[in-house]
């Protein structure tokens, strides 16, 4: 018997994504693979895959998914408001990061994420996708991934394994940190800005604009001056590094991003609190806060523990 999921909305940025493509930058191919960690990874933690397995994730608001095939263990991660409508049309109300049975049938209606932008939805044994360059990740621009590089679409049909059934439910606790300080580290381009410019940068308040995906996302607010030149020799980039074009305002590069860039980086994103800032959605005023290695290290020791 197939085992899949119609895809009845696909939602509106909806993509199979695992822990990256990585070794490829020198081609031209970004790492992507899922923006935030922790929630991936509890999602396959709920229903006993490995944490690596590939997961679809959904900005926003997600997919109405009807399942076909024998019952399955699945499980939503993140801050999500969505429901269970079973066959018979009761419609019972979705508990994320707590995994839950679900039969032929059945749809799943992910409305939308709560305060947050990223959820993520993985089933027991995973879903049947194939890897390109050893990975599941999706990057959209370029067309590479499963689903011919897509997001999904009306009417696509997701195939997912079967091995032995599990009916083993779990949960996590789990709340986003709602702090809105973003760490950071100095930029290799820190000293092209104006003394009065980095202060400002690493103590005043910027917010988040709607121009914001999984390639970048572009901050408002005080103007920071340049005062040796505002392009440089295109050099690699890295997820969460913070660049700021001529117009003097920040823009921050998130998993998509280019593998090279000629914006002059003033900082870049410690990898603790990269999954805070991604789940930050338009509207919202964060500030940054210079840290040295030895703190963004230790950081990084106690996220790590979380997985």
């Amino acid at each position: 018997m197939n085992n899949y999921f119609k895809v009845l909305r696909p939602g509106i940025n909806s993509t199979f994504q695992d822990l990256g493509r990585f070794g490829l930058q020198h081609l031209g191919i970004v790492a992507s693979g899922c923006m935030d960690q922790l929630s991936f990874c509890n999602s396959n933690k709920l229903v006993d895959n490995k944490i690596s397995e590939g997961a679809l994730e959904f900005a926003y608001q997600g997919p109405l998914l009807e399942m076909n095939g024998e019952n399955a263990l699945v499980a939503i991660s993140g801050k999500v408001n969505f429901n269970l409508i079973k066959k018979n049309g009761e419609i019972i109300k979705g508990k994320s990061n707590e995994s839950f049975q679900i039969s032929n049938g059945d749809k799943i209606d992910i409305l939308s994420t709560i305060n947050s932008v990223y959820g993520y939805f993985s089933i027991f044994g995973g879903f049947k996708i194939e890897e390109v360059k050893g990975s599941v990740s999706t990057l959209v621009k370029a067309k590479i991934g499963p689903n011919n590089g897509n997001k999904l679409k009306i009417n696509d049909k997701i195939f997912f394994r079967k091995s032995h059934q599990t009916n083993k439910l779990k949960k996590i606790e789990f709340d986003f940190d709602r702090d809105n300080v973003i760490r950071v580290m100095k930029g290799l381009q820190v000293h092209y800005f104006s003394k009065n410019s980095q202060d400002d940068f690493f103590s005043k308040e910027y917010k988040v604009t709607k121009l914001t995906d999984r390639m970048g996302m572009r901050l408002e607010g005080i103007k920071l001056e340049n005062t040796v030149n505002k392009n440089i020799k295109s050099e690699g980039i890295t997820k969460g590094s913070i660049q700021v074009p001529g117009d003097g305002q920040p823009i921050i590069l998130l998993s998509d991003h280019p593998t090279i860039g000629g914006y002059p980086k003033i900082a870049n994103v410690i990898t603790a609190d990269y999954d805070k800032l991604v789940q930050k959605t338009p509207g919202t005023i964060i500030k940054f806060k210079l840290v040295n290695l030895a703190v963004a290290e230790n950081a990084f020791q106690d996220y790590v523990r979380k997985f």
